[in-house]
């Protein structure tokens, strides 16, 4: 009753609803404007006040007494260190190397790229940048040299944070000739390169440009918080575009600050104290709302993992950090779980390790399968949780209240709208769908705080990529539904629907039937280009570990599982075994490209691609099952 009524207070006095939850926060200024409404369709939320990000993190708790307690826990089973920093600890380090900035010019509203691996220093940089009121924006570190090149040009910042290497797995990635080669390329020459030098590669310091990471750091005195207001740019996050160019989504300090207070304490019921993991890159928008602002604002212990979900050393690797440092709350993608139960599917080594400190697992980034549902629920006897956001909400849109009391889910779904969101399936033409009718998934504006109002250097685009759709309306890009309980169902990309036959068919649908196959660890389902019937789904399938099915006879019970569960229309003939699928760094399965290499178009491989070679992999296996077109 508690969350239904929250949803209601939310959409019907949104002012008053955040107002409240504003009050929560510590601010220098406190806003009496809460929320204003532009011609455009764009708004502001509490425009009046002043406040700084890492003070909410940091300064506040020490200022409470709270200096002993833990704030970060290091982990990295890739160079074989642990490390932890007390919230004084941590303070200390980032005040310092906010003053180490301040000497370098660095000051409000300066940009700064952090291009770094998983390692405390990188989470330091972010909350000096805020300590400062500069912006950050950090780049998934080891990206190419031209989508880094690409991101200096767009933000133009003073100065690039980077480190002398990476690590994946057991291979170690040189970083600087990366930056060397993006700096080159660039029109926009930051004025130094600041290093931090790892023992696993020395980088080679170019002269009168490039700096030590702690030589900058002597003699120097700690930086105190600049006051900022609420509409102020924390960082800048850029997300895939149509276009080829990356879109910069801008991230308010205030309305963040707010909606991450509001997300951590309801729907992760994450209290002061507890220990959180949001397994993730501060790369991606997870490492930024729920690896470093949201847990350490909300008084957290924060776990930040350098390592992967199996191979290092094995699939057991989550269970031992839960373990290890009795983790209270994960947030992960499925596609780590799915990587764990290929490899251990029987759950032998996730018996080995005590995950009884954990209250539930939540699960975002991808489509949550129903065999990965229900293998992880039944092995870990714990409430798993789907939900769904996006890089420009930075926050849950669709999710549980657990810390409101409400445990209710319903397989395939991600939930009903978190309060201040008002989600619609919408028509082609604008109309609302019937409960259950697949459509576009929308959110009726206003939208509630911590949503991007605009992209960096580019409010047009904004507007027409996010608000020009459907009038009134951000328009989300994802397709689903929503059933008579207002259990909203994300079924993929609106592109993700195919056209069979005059047949409207979500390939994330059949993608749910042929998961369920006991020989399948993952998979993906496309639409190629078909003369008779418009377009046929092809299956892309990747194997669980000693799984003992030839490919033809997978193929067929595949067959079968489809036209049982969706229908002959479905029209669903092809299943091929592939050794890997195409997929981001963060985990999710490049679809648009899997269909572009199956029609035989020219594709640009996206910038957030794990590994370039497993594409031309892709189109030979393809072209041996006669699927490829030209």
């Amino acid at each position: 009753m508690q969350a239904q009524n929250a949803r209601q207070n939310a959409l019907q006095n949104p002012e008053v609803f955040w107002a409240e939850q504003a009050a929560q926060i510590d601010w220098y200024k406190k806003p009496t404007q809460i929320l204003q409404e532009n011609s455009d369709g764009t708004h502001r939320w509490f425009a009046d006040g002043e406040l700084n990000s890492c003070f909410l993190a940091l300064d506040r708790h020490v200022a409470a007494g709270k200096g002993n307690r833990i704030a970060l826990i290091y982990d990295s089973p890739v160079t074989d260190t642990r490390k932890t920093y007390t919230y004084q600890e941590l303070l200390d380090a980032v005040a310092l190397f906010a003053g180490a900035l301040k000497a370098q010019g660095v000051g409000k509203g300066d940009g700064v790229i952090i291009y770094m691996p998983m390692v405390p220093e990188a989470g330091i940089a972010m909350l000096a940048c805020a300590r400062l009121g500069a912006v950050h924006s950090v780049v998934f570190g080891g990206f190419a040299p031209h989508e880094l090149a690409v991101r200096i040009d767009d933000s133009k910042p003073k100065l690039v944070l980077t480190a002398s290497c990476g690590i994946e797995f057991t291979k170690v990635i040189e970083y600087k000739p990366l930056v060397d080669a993006a700096i080159e390329e660039a029109s926009h020459k930051p004025e130094k390169v600041i290093l931090l030098q790892r023992p696993q590669a020395r980088a080679q310091m170019q002269a009168g440009r490039d700096l030590d990471w702690y030589d900058i750091q002597q003699d120097v005195q700690p930086a105190d918080c600049v006051p900022v207001a609420a509409t102020d740019p924390l960082y800048i996050m850029y997300t895939s575009g149509t276009t080829g160019k990356p879109k910069g989504v801008l991230r308010e300090n205030g309305s963040h600050a707010v909606a991450l207070n509001f997300a951590l304490r309801n729907v992760y019921n994450m209290q002061d104290g507890d220990v959180w993991w949001g397994i993730s890159d501060i790369g991606w928008v997870v490492g930024h709302s729920f690896i470093m602002y949201g847990p350490l604002m909300g008084g957290c212990t924060t776990v930040f993992y350098e390592g992967k979900p199996v191979r290092t050393p094995d699939a057991g690797a989550f269970w031992r950090v839960i373990q290890d440092y009795g983790v209270n709350g994960i947030f992960c993608a499925p596609t780590a779980f799915r990587a764990i139960r290929k490899e251990d599917p029987e759950g032998a080594l996730f018996r080995q390790y005590d995950v009884s400190s954990l209250k539930h697992i939540f699960v975002a980034g991808e489509k949550l399968d129903s065999p990965t549902y229900h293998w992880l629920r039944e092995m870990s006897q714990k409430p798993v949780f789907d939900h769904w956001w996006q890089t420009e909400t930075g926050w849950p849109v669709t999710a549980p209240l657990t810390g409101m009391g409400e445990d209710e889910l319903r397989v395939g779904s991600t939930n009903r709208g978190v309060p201040g969101y008002d989600v619609q399936v919408l028509r082609p033409d604008g109309s609302q769908a019937d409960p259950g009718e697949m459509g576009s998934i929308a959110i009726k504006l206003p939208l509630p705080p911590g949503v991007a109002q605009t992209l960096w250097g580019d409010h047009e685009r904004y507007l027409k990529s996010y608000l020009g759709t459907f009038p009134g309306y951000y328009h989300t890009g994802d397709g689903g539904y929503i059933d008579q309980d207002g259990f909203v169902y994300i079924m993929g990309r609106t592109d993700d629907v195919i056209n069979v036959s005059g047949h409207r068919l979500s390939t994330g649908e059949m993608e749910e039937v042929v998961a369920t196959h006991p020989a399948v660890a993952e998979c993906a389902v496309i639409g190629v280009s078909d003369e008779l019937k418009g377009q046929l789904p092809v299956g892309l399938i990747l194997l669980k570990d000693g799984a003992d099915i030839s490919p033809a006879q997978l193929e067929k019970e595949l067959v079968a599982l489809v036209r049982e569960k969706i229908g002959a229309l479905a029209c669903f003939q092809k299943a091929l075994v592939v050794k890997r699928l195409p997929k981001t760094r963060s985990g999710k399965i490049l679809r648009a490209i899997l269909r572009k290499i199956a029609e035989g178009e020219d594709y640009a491989p996206p910038s957030t691609i794990d590994d370039l070679s497993i594409l031309p992999e892709i189109g030979e296996s393809l072209k041996a099952a006669g699927i490829l077109k030209n």
